[in-house]
């Protein structure tokens, strides 16, 4: 398959996704994205999945929290819950009462986008002692994290806690998860698991996304249940025009012709390839990339919705539609968009709350929405659910049982929910030092900027997904809105909720396809090229593939 300029790709929209989880969670945005379900495509060491009498007996029992703050707006059919006000000091929940760490010291390998900060700092030394261990932190660069990930878990320096996000599943990675870190089961299965009240109120999907090689070997962060990708478009300006965003494929074609001006600078949107794939159905990515038909397996590379997606996407690209930046695949989007320059765009869900704290100062109306997705052929749109955590951190297999333990106490303090002193404390650090409140609502101090905001803690793991945004009200209230609204269209995929490990000959068997996608909607590449590369997939090792799945099926139904 051809590989030419690069194109945003899905990893960098997975990242922008995992900020959300831990920025939404915290209550203000902590980062700016970089950027879906967490996906991932991998399971750890053999080859297969969990059947579903393995998996009950894997997963933990699930218990709510009784220190979580009641949510501002409440979820509905599986939505994440709203939280629009800030909770006084006064109102917070405690749920590590004192510190449970014996003052044993962990070394923990995660991403970071943004400067380290330094050893030792305020924030730091607060969080060990509320969890009374001494965290020394081994971070890495977010954006080449893969790179030196894959060398740590290749050698035999492995650190106490490792994070792996679901988009680095990749080449020998899957099968060191199996031979590298900890079966926790013995610790969390079952009722073990409410000895860690934290842990047993993260919801059951997360922990069952959780179970590689056939063993709970990950501590989750979850996400949201759809929108990993979310499509954006600047209700500001289209308000002011009378505009609203068509509700049928070439209707949207249409109008993004009529709204862009290139004289003015001003393009209807960027790349909305990502968005496409919502619109015509498209499957989601491995192991989720599968549907039964007429008694047999089909991929999602050979359906027609994938390939009308993408002749759709070509369309407003031939249309001049798209900013000529986002063609040559250069440039920032998101400044793009917020300079007005790009009306609409599509990029992850962590986007959504931080580029809005961002313009509030520079342009006070600026007001960033997404619009609903719609199907193609006058259909409701397609939305697959996202498995319920698409990051983990795993623990050594080589610590003792009694360091195990206490391992599990950091995850226990750091998935403390929304609402609590120790969650205020992960997402804000100390009151005075790290931030202050002003007219009810938090503002971060410079030392906060620099110890709090470049994410560490959360992660270790995280409680269930919330969109939280007390300065930012408007937001949270659009984006629980937003996923209310799509709820009644989603769907569970095969393999829905699983980690499968594809035999390692055939793991990276569709790598070229996301380059191929981005030459095709560009117009380097053809429709016809891309069924000869799906035909090409077929014979070197596609069809081996569908017999793989189609025997873990076989299995689970016999």
């Amino acid at each position: 398959m051809a590989n030419s300029r690069s194109a945003p790709s899905r990893r960098k929209f997975l990242a922008s996704s995992a900020f959300a989880a831990a920025a939404t969670a915290g209550g203000v945005p902590l980062l700016t994205a970089c950027g879906g379900d967490g996906g991932g495509g991998g399971g750890g060491g053999q080859e297969g999945a969990a059947s579903d009498a393995q998996v009950r007996d894997i997963l933990p029992t699930f218990q709510e929290s009784e220190t979580a703050f009641p949510p501002d707006i409440p979820a509905e059919n599986g939505s994440s819950p709203g939280y629009t006000s800030w909770i006084p000091e006064a109102d917070l929940g405690v749920s590590v009462p004192e510190p449970r760490g014996n003052g044993g010291e962990f070394s923990a390998m995660t991403p970071l986008w943004g400067t380290p900060p330094s050893a030792g700092n305020a924030f730091w030394t607060a969080m060990d002692e509320g969890i009374g261990v001494r965290m020394n932190w081994q971070t890495q660069d977010g954006n080449t994290y893969g790179d030196k990930l894959g060398a740590v878990l290749a050698g035999t320096d492995i650190p106490d806690l490792v994070c792996i996000p679901g988009w680095e599943l990749t080449g020998q990675i899957p099968q060191a998860i199996a031979s590298r870190f900890a079966d926790l089961g013995p610790y969390l299965s079952g009722d073990a698991v409410l000895d860690y009240p934290n842990l047993a109120a993260i919801p059951t999907a997360a922990w069952e996304a959780s179970i590689f090689s056939g063993a709970l070997r990950g501590l989750p962060m979850p996400g949201a249940p759809i929108g990993g990708v979310i499509p954006y478009y600047r209700q500001d300006i289209f308000d002011a025009n009378g505009w609203q965003v068509p509700t049928d494929p070439d209707e949207f074609i249409a109008f993004c012709t009529d709204i862009t001006s290139a004289s003015s600078r001003v393009w209807a949107c960027e790349d909305m390839k990502w968005s496409a794939f919502i619109i015509f159905g498209v499957l989601p990515d491995k192991p989720r990339y599968w549907m039964e038909r007429d008694g047999s397996l089909v991929n999602r590379y050979e359906t027609d919705a994938y390939l009308e997606a993408l002749e759709w996407t070509r369309k407003l690209y031939d249309a001049g539609a798209v900013h000529p930046d986002a063609v040559a695949a250069s440039g920032d989007s998101t400044q793009r968009f917020t300079a007005g320059e790009s009306l609409m765009f599509n990029t992850g869900d962590g986007a959504w709350l931080n580029t809005t704290i961002e313009q509030r100062t520079a342009n006070p109306d600026f007001h960033m929405n997404a619009f609903d997705y719609f199907g193609a052929g006058g259909n409701d749109p397609v939305l697959y659910l996202a498995n319920g955590a698409g990051l983990w951190t795993f623990v050594n297999k080589n610590l003792p049982e009694d360091r195990i333990r206490e391992a599990l106490e950091i995850a226990n303090f750091t998935a403390a929910p929304y609402g609590t002193r120790e969650q205020r404390l992960r997402a804000f650090g100390v009151e005075g030092v790290h931030y202050t409140v002003e007219d009810g609502l938090p503002v971060r101090t410079p030392q906060g900027e620099e110890e709090v905001v470049p994410e560490t803690y959360p992660f270790i793991a995280t409680a269930g997904h919330v969109v939280a945004g007390p300065d930012a009200p408007r937001v949270v209230e659009d984006w629980t809105g937003w996923m209310k609204r799509h709820m009644p269209y989603t769907r569970e995929p095969l393999f829905f909720g699983r980690q499968v490990q594809e035999p390692a000959r055939l793991t990276n068997l569709n790598d070229g396809f996301e380059a191929l996608e981005d030459d095709v909607v560009r117009g380097r590449q053809s429709i016809r090229d891309m069924q000869n590369a799906v035909a090409e997939w077929r014979r070197n090792g596609g069809d081996e593939l569908r017999d793989f799945y189609q025997g873990l099926l076989d299995e689970e139904s016999a």
